[in-house]
């Protein structure tokens, strides 16, 4: 029945598009400019990518914690570890730096030595109050010896939170107006507002600032991925172009094909901008794709044209031919591509669902303007030059097609037994790979910021959050010493992992308040007794100061407390062990019946978010080698032939993952993406291959190895070509500063180098191989769909 439907539907089609070029331009040209006035609709992503659905149990208990104590990653922090920041001059300038930024609409408050303010007991209403450690200008070095020494020596709440004892940092603290934290509002302060202020700073005093905080990360981070875009794609053209012009030899063909990834390029970004989707790490990487997965489809079309043009030199017959024959097998590759890309849209996770649906949607795209664009040129144009038909001769090409045959002819045995070590050593590999990744470990390493990382890391423990909520289920009942007790013992088992800051709690205040009801005596910096705790709540009831203290600690109502800490960067594994024993400690010291006590905060959102993703991933490979399984069947009606059809494209997966293990690549988010890519991308030249196998039997009479060599010299030619491209087109990732995709290049190059030899190779050794139980009427003969449909007589006629 689909047969029947479907005879003569390609003949059909070049008809259509050669007997009307010039409508199909002028509609096409009309497509390009409503998706180019989209653009104005771009936006560049301001927020961080929520990796886990809104409806799991990680992302609402982190919401309800924001809903009580606010966004926790608002902070940006300035310090300087340098001894002749405590001169009179550089001291008196580091505080009108924090007056500047708080004078800033951008900046909500800031927390420095400028404005900070010492708990103190006033004796005359036996109460606490708020006093300034600094009032206005240090006019001599021993009132600032004077300062540091107090704030050093008799101030341990700010200890790790302000200065680092050891070494002498000093930081100070800008919170952001949490309203503008997702608004292009933050990138232009930061880039450039917050960015002249340190510079003015620096070229003053010659000390060096040095600055992090998430906002500050993801800004620069958004930054260089907008600048990395223009580079990928003048890259990808530069090297897809230059290879082209390489094998075909005409600078015809390869300007035609420019035009058609360009166009293709105009389009992804109009798509991205009707959708009103957010350019993010990885819809950035759409246009270069679009141009590397394009080029292949030109490659195709041109050199099929070209052949013809050489066998008859009449151009309409040889454009008809071009779109009947290549037309449906360049459809079925392009739709397997994008089914590859197309699984991403069932999961989850926004950031991979957008890039699933703009990637697909492009790839099919691409495919109808090569198809259209490149026979409607060509009609236009006069026939190809002797000299542009040189590369179909070539000898080092009749060399490797040679080369080929003889593999597959005489070494199929040897042929076998390499595959088959390769597949062992590689299932050894699999069982190195570490399923893990780090919250920085893909940032640029040689920007600035990730540099300023690794010091606040180093002097003040991370700049990673992860908060610890104590709900006590009972008003005010944060306060009771039996709660701050507990809290003080979970905190010292923080404390105790030295991967985790110093934590701070409503427990610190507490101890703040009884070294200041003993008159700041730095001993005394502890919790107080049940007898002292009653003398210092009554005081604490009568100030104004520590209430104010007290709202970043505890919730209005008394019940909620926070203990805050911040994490190093460290690998998944090592944040799951981390986890595991705070859970364990909670669990002991706060029994479940009258606490509920949970974790959450930054770091773990990307801990959980990082496992979801990977676990996702992995289905949506599944889900993508059950699509292509699909396509199979319908296409050949065998089982054998699927089977058969798989394992030259499964094999490479294997080893890029063999390799990953050998080499230390560990499975994260960045590199899990490349299987399903690599796998959608490879299997383009097993339908290559088969579709013209198959027409081979036919025109042969079932005549299996001179099918199969036939199809190896017809297809070999342009399955090596686009392979060579698409190898080299990928690798123009690796001039990227981020690591996943530099990983993400990298690897999908490899795979779709060992998919070519395999699809070369020891696809047509196993047909050889196998043919009397696969090539045989029965199986082949009644496809659903012509693949490649015999030469309809009309088009000779024509």
């Amino acid at each position: 029945m689909v047969k029947k439907l479907t005879q003569g539907f390609w003949p059909k089609i070049s008809r259509l598009i050669l007997r009307n070029r010039i409508l199909i331009l002028l509609v096409l040209a009309g497509i390009t400019v409503f998706l180019a006035l989209q653009w104005k609709n771009m936006r560049f992503s301001n927020t961080e990518a929520n990796i886990l659905p809104d409806e799991h149990p990680e992302t609402v208990q982190y919401e309800a914690f924001v809903k009580l104590f606010g966004q926790e990653d608002n902070a940006i922090v300035f310090a300087i570890k340098d001894s002749l920041l405590f001169t009179v001059e550089n001291l008196n300038r580091w505080n009108k730096l924090s007056k500047q930024l708080e004078a800033m609409p951008e900046v909500d408050y800031t927390v420095s030595i400028e404005n900070l303010q010492e708990l103190v007991k006033d004796n005359e209403t036996q109460s606490f109050r708020l006093k300034p450690l600094v009032n206005g200008s240090l006019g001599t070095k021993q009132e600032i010896d004077s300062l540091k020494k107090h704030l050093f020596e008799e101030m341990p709440f700010y200890e790790d939170l302000l200065f680092n004892k050891e070494s002498g940092s000093v930081r100070t603290i800008a919170y952001l107006d949490k309203d503008i934290l997702n608004t292009t509002v933050r990138n232009e302060f930061i880039l450039n507002d917050l960015k002249n202020l340190v510079e003015n700073f620096e070229g003053e005093t010659g000390l060096d600032v040095r600055v992090s905080g998430m906002p500050y990360i993801r800004t620069w981070n958004a930054k260089i991925i907008i600048d990395e875009i223009g580079k990928f794609i003048l890259a990808a053209l530069l090297v897809t172009s230059i290879i082209f012009f390489f094998f075909f030899r005409s600078f015809r063909a390869t300007l035609i094909s420019m035009c058609v990834v360009i166009i293709g390029v105009m389009w992804a970004f109009g798509f991205l901008g009707l959708f009103q989707y957010e350019i993010t790490i990885l819809t950035a990487l759409i246009p270069p794709l679009i141009i590397v997965i394009g080029i292949p489809n030109c490659i195709f079309l041109i050199n099929k044209y070209q052949q013809e043009v050489k066998k008859h030199g009449n151009q309409a017959l040889s454009l008809q031919r071009v779109i009947s024959k290549i037309g449906n097998a360049t459809l079925m590759t392009n739709i397997t591509t994008a089914s590859g890309f197309a699984t991403f849209i069932i999961l989850d996770s926004d950031l991979l669902k957008e890039f699933g649906i703009v990637a697909s949607i492009n790839i099919v795209c691409i495919f109808i303007l090569s198809l259209l664009i490149i026979p409607i040129i060509y009609s236009f144009m006069p026939l190809p030059k002797r000299k542009h038909l040189k590369h179909l001769n070539k000898k080092w090409i009749d060399l490797f097609v040679s080369w080929m045959e003889r593999m597959v002819r005489h070494k199929r045995v040897p042929v076998y037994i390499i595959s088959i070590v390769v597949l062992i050593l590689s299932i050894i590999g699999i069982y190195q790979i570490k399923i893990t990744g780090s919250r920085i470990e893909d940032l640029p390493k040689d920007a600035a910021f990730f540099k300023d990382i690794r010091f606040f890391e180093e002097e003040f423990d991370g700049i990673m959050p992860v908060e610890v909520v104590v709900d006590t289920k009972r008003k005010n009942g944060v306060l009771k010493l039996a709660t701050l007790r507990r809290m003080d013992q979970l905190s010292d088992e923080i404390n105790a992992i030295d991967e985790l800051s110093r934590p701070v709690s409503v427990v610190n205040l507490a101890k703040y308040s009884k070294q200041a009801f003993y008159n700041g005596i730095p001993k005394y910096y502890q919790l107080p007794t049940s007898q002292e705790n009653t003398f210092i709540l009554d005081a604490a009831r009568k100030s104004s100061g520590e209430a104010n203290l007290l709202e970043s600690f505890v919730d209005s109502t008394g019940q909620t407390a926070r203990i805050t800490t911040f994490m190093r960067d460290v690998k998944t594994s090592r944040m799951e062990e981390i986890e595991s024993d705070l859970i364990k400690s909670i669990a002991k010291i706060f029994p479940a019946e009258r606490y509920n006590v949970y974790m959450t905060g930054k770091a773990l959102l990307f801990l959980k978010g990082t496992k979801y993703l990977v676990k996702n991933l992995l289905i949506s490979l599944a889900l993508a080698i059950g699509l292509i399984s699909l396509f199979m069947a319908y296409l050949f009606r065998s089982f054998r032939m699927i089977v058969i059809s798989l394992v030259p494209n499964l094999l490479p997966l294997v080893i890029t993952a063999g390799l990953m293990g050998f080499l230390g690549v560990p499975i994260k988010p960045s590199t899990i993406l490349v299987f399903s890519i690599a796998f959608g991308i490879s299997v383009d030249d097993t339908i290559h291959f088969l579709a013209k196998y198959r027409q081979e039997l036919i025109a042969n009479r079932w005549q299996i190895k001179k099918s199969v060599y036939a199809a190896l010299r017809e297809t070999g030619v342009s399955m090596f070509y686009t392979s060579i491209v698409l190898f080299f087109g990928f690798s123009v990732f690796i001039i990227s500063s981020f690591g996943g995709t530099v990983a993400l290049g990298a690897l999908v190059s490899a795979t779709l180098l060992f998919a070519m030899l395999a699809n070369l190779i020891l696809l047509p050794s196993l047909l050889l191989s196998l043919e009397r139980s696969i090539a045989n009427k029965q199986v082949l003969k009644k496809p659903q769909i012509d693949i490649l449909p015999k030469q309809d007589e009309s088009l000779d006629k024509d």
